[in-house]
Parts: C-alpha cells; sequence; structure tokens
C-alpha cells in the first residue's frame, strides 16, 4: 500500500500560493482605487480646507495638545487668550504656572489636565529640542514619534498632528472621523486600531506631506458636516455613490 506524502513546509503550493497573492494584488489594488477615489471626490465638492490654521509651528502644536476631547472654536478662544497675554513664547508658558495656565486656556476644556499636558510637552520642547523648531524638525521620524508618544498626555493623534501639521514631515493623521467614514465605507472594522488605520494612507498612497495634510482635513470637514455619529447626511455627502 503507497503511504501518502506527508505534507511539510518545503511541499509545494504553487496553485494556491499564486492565487492567494494575485487575490492580495487585487485586493491592494482595489483598496488604492478606493482611497484616491474618496479623496477626488471630497475635494472636487469641497475645495482646499487650508487645515491647519496658525501663525507658526509652536502654535500648531499648542493647539494639537488643545483641541484634545473638543472643538476648534474651543482651542481658538484659548489661543487667542494666550496671545492677548503676550504668552505663546515656549519660555513664558513653560515658566507660567500650571494654576495660571489652566485659567488662560479654559475654554479648550479640561483645562487643568491640558495645562499639564502642555507643561510636560514644553518640558520635552525644551530638553530635546532646546526649544528650536528647526531643531526638532531635523530629527528622524519615526525617533520622534517615539519620544513624543512617550510624552505624558501625548497620544498618536496628538503626535502625528505635531509631526505631519507643525513639522512637515509625511505622517497621516488618525482621527474619529477618519474611524467613521472608513468603517461606514466598509474599508476598516469598527474596531480597527489606530495603527492599522494608519497604514492603509502610508501603505497605498504617496508619502506626501500636502496629501496627507488635505486627505485629512477633508475627512474631518465630512465628518463634521455630513458622516455625523448620529443622523448622518448620506444622501448630502460628497462621498455618496
Amino acid at each position: 500500500m503507497v503511504q501518502p506524502r506527508p505534507f511539510n513546509d518545503s511541499t509545494p503550493l504553487t496553485i494556491d500560493t499564486e492565487r492567494s497573492r494575485t487575490k492580495s494584488r487585487d485586493e491592494a489594488a482595489g483598496l488604492k482605487r478606493k482611497l484616491k477615489l474618496i479623496y477626488h471626490k471630497a475635494l472636487s465638492c469641497l475645495g482646499p480646507q487650508h487645515w491647519w490654521p496658525g501663525d507658526s509651528p509652536f502654535e500648531v502644536m499648542v493647539g494639537a495638545i488643545l483641541t484634545q476631547n473638543t472643538n476648534w472654536f474651543n482651542v481658538e478662544k484659548a489661543i487667542k487668550n494666550l496671545k492677548d497675554h503676550n504668552l505663546l513664547n515656549y519660555k513664558r508658558l513653560y515658566n507660567l504656572s500650571d494654576g495660571k495656565l489652566a485659567k488662560l486656556i479654559r475654554s479648550a476644556g479640561y483645562y487643568n489636565i491640558k495645562a499639564k499636558r502642555l507643561k510636560n510637552f514644553l518640558k520635552f520642547f525644551s530638553e530635546r529640542c532646546q526649544g528650536d523648531i528647526k531643531r526638532m524638525s531635523l530629527a528622524g521620524t519615526e525617533a520622534l514619534r517615539e519620544d513624543l508618544l512617550k510624552v505624558n498626555g501625548i497620544g498618536p493623534e496628538t503626535a502625528d498632528s505635531i509631526l505631519l501639521y507643525a513639522l512637515n514631515k509625511p505622517v497621516f493623521v488618525v482621527d474619529a472621523y477618519t474611524k467613521r467614514i472608513f468603517f461606514r465605507h466598509g474599508l476598516i472594522k469598527e474596531n480597527a486600531a489606530y495603527e492599522e488605520i494608519q497604514d492603509l494612507f502610508m501603505q497605498f498612497l504617496r508619502k506626501d506631506v500636502e496629501l496627507f495634510n488635505e486627505y485629512h482635513a477633508l475627512l474631518v470637514r465630512i465628518g463634521k458636516d455630513f458622516c455625523l455619529k448620529h443622523k448622518p447626511r448620506c444622501r448630502l455627502c460628497p462621498l455618496e455613490e
């Protein structure tokens, strides 16, 4: 009786492997097309968003921390308050007491927590970068991102916002709007992790600062005006099929 040949790692799987590779290539090409289609539809309907508003990279970094869990209107009021008191400078903010800083950024919400987080970042900015934006921007993207994530109060979204919008590094920013829109369009699972979503953009789009900037800004606009958490306005959405 002929014994069946045992399976081992060296057993050829040419047909199945090729089918798997073809499927993977097709899926990748499909994702790439969808990503580009979403971008061009949004851009053609809504136009350039001119985001992130800020007079300097430092202001953008401060705004990235203050905007956590609040809307931009509240952040603008907090930043204006800092400007009115001539405090939008890292040394002056760093030397300010937590209590005084909290009062000045009260409109941004969670002001006591954000004052501490801002101080944590300012300490990092002073010690790691000597308070120099140019010095900070010369650091390698991956290493700098890792260092930012070690700062208490700075998560992936805040770190990537600083990298993209303040330092012009090609890192895609993922937020709640991105996750909601892409889940509803069947591109990700509901429980997809931040890095998993970010990889879609980093893998299938060219790594370009202007592209990532505009794409993220358009998704924020769609999330705010159309793809609402409750009662989405799908029929009016630029991405409606």
